[in-house]
């Protein structure tokens, strides 16, 4: 073969599929049901984007922002269906990745994989990074103290050191996921019912101060306010792909992973405009005050009631909406290098599992070393907040992929079609690419060096070991 011929390579769906489950010296094991799988994206999604990225939308949009919700929605709706049926079809651990590989070719899934990493494990230590300052909120709201800057901020930052809050609930979160994934899965399940309980306080005790003149003018900005809001909440749905990387531990993946995908975006979307809408309701738009996003919900509730306690309810939420990203978003991370080493692309040490606990447990010590270090250490800067334009690129490849494998294996069982095809996965395609072209060029800029950097490591190392490449496919 040429070189064009090998980097472009695709990996057969069958030899992906029948892989499922295996690693080197033991295999997953299969315990999450349709609800944990779902309430896995939920919790992925459903972070502390609802508490911070509705401040900076309001004034954006006005009381309007609720259709921005639902635009940001059909948005990410698009990419949901592709999503679904390709998890239905390919169900494995490797998420776009893996679709890349059966679709687009080696090449193609390694940059994939990449920006996969840079979605994954920078942007959960973006959101670690975080997690001190809602506990201090919340300890101050409870007993009139905080945690000292240094421990609680990255260094160089309001005085920080090292953000040893931040190191803690990595390691919190890599606790749980070596104890298996059943155990993990339950953890997450009881996060996600403590958050969602929070916001509907939030709705109810807001809706009891609702005034329907607030929504009046209702677009006081015009169309190009609600659209420029919706592009600010979009990345509020990112995480909605996270049951796609349990493929390989769900009872019943190809019914149950189309399933969760959609059910999780149904149930986020539908707690978004109801926040929204009692937020609204509750305060007038031009009171929401774009710099001090992080507690709009809870002044919002405190003014309702006149008292304080409500807005500690709702920081108590944020703490916990966090623990459950932290989670969910470092279980993704493992299980999709878990399937780039059993292609040989990075090394065995990250398919290895261990055969007590069936989890990969040298890969999940790795990625928590290397999160932790980031979150208490390192300044993320551009890089985090190019974990956007990243989700947008792989959203893409995975409506490009249901495309292709439509064209080139049409003989497939299919346990979900993408209604309306080709026109669903062509719009999902336009819609990444014209958020990928409103972002700032800063952000192009990181971009553009990591994927080099990627690139750089496939052919140091990803091309001479892939199994596709040297012939040692399982």
């Amino acid at each position: 073969m040429g070189l064009a011929e090998r980097l472009f390579r695709i990996k057969p769906t069958d030899e992906i599929v029948a892989e499922a489950g295996h690693g080197e010296g033991g295999e997953l094991r299969r315990t999450m049901t349709l609800w944990q799988l779902t309430l896995f994206s939920v919790g992925a999604t459903l972070g502390t984007g609802i508490f911070v990225i509705l401040g900076q939308a309001v004034p954006k949009a006005g009381p309007a922002v609720v259709l921005a919700f639902v635009l940001a929605a059909v948005t990410a709706l698009f990419s949901a269906l592709s999503y679904a049926e390709l998890a239905g079809t390919i169900p494995v651990s490797g998420s776009s990745y893996s679709y890349a590989y059966a679709t687009l070719g080696e090449i193609v899934a390694w940059v994939c994989g990449w920006c996969l990493m840079l979605e994954y494990a920078v942007s959960v230590a973006a959101v670690a990074v975080g997690w001190g300052e809602y506990v201090n909120r919340f300890l101050e709201g409870a007993f009139g103290w905080t945690l000292p800057a240094a421990i609680t901020h990255s260094p160089g930052n309001q005085g920080g050191v090292i953000n040893v809050t931040a190191i803690a609930i990595v390691v919190l979160a890599t606790w749980l996921l070596l104890r298996g994934t059943s155990e993990s899965a339950t953890a997450n399940m009881i996060f996600v019912y403590i958050k969602v309980a929070v916001l509907i306080f939030f709705c109810v005790v807001a809706f009891t101060a609702f005034n329907a003149g607030n929504f009046t003018p209702f677009a006081p900005l015009g169309v190009a306010g609600i659209t420029a809001a919706a592009s600010q909440v979009f990345f509020s749905y990112i995480g909605f792909d996270a049951a796609s990387t349990a493929g390989e531990e769900a009872k019943n993946p190809k019914r149950d992973l189309p399933l969760a995908i959609i059910l999780s975006l149904a149930i986020v979307t539908v707690i978004y405009v109801l926040v929204a809408m009692a937020a609204i309701g509750a305060m007038p738009w031009t009171d929401f005050d774009p710099d001090n996003t992080e507690a709009s919900l809870a002044l919002i509730v405190d003014l309702a009631t006149g008292a304080t306690w409500p807005g500690l309810i709702v920081s108590f939420g944020a703490v916990i909406a966090i623990a459950s990203v932290v989670i969910t978003v470092l279980y993704g991370q493992t299980r999709i290098l878990f399937a780039m080493s059993r292609d040989g692309l990075i090394p065995k040490i990250f398919e290895k599992v261990n055969p007590r606990r069936q989890v990969p447990v040298a890969n999940t010590l790795i990625v928590c070393l290397f999160v932790a270090v980031l979150a208490g250490l390192v300044p993320l800067g551009q890089l985090a907040e190019a974990t956007s334009i990243g989700t947008l690129f792989a959203f893409a490849i995975v409506n490009v992929g249901v495309l292709v494998l439509r064209r080139t294996r049409p003989d497939l069982p299919r346990t979900f079609r993408t209604p309306l095809f080709p026109v669903t996965p062509v719009l999902g395609v336009i819609f990444c690419l014209i958020l990928m072209y409103e972002l700032a060029w800063v952000t192009w800029v990181a971009f553009l060096l990591w994927t080099a950097g990627g690139l750089l490591a496939y052919f140091l190392y990803g091309y001479s070991h892939s199994r596709l490449n040297t012939g040692s496919v399982r």
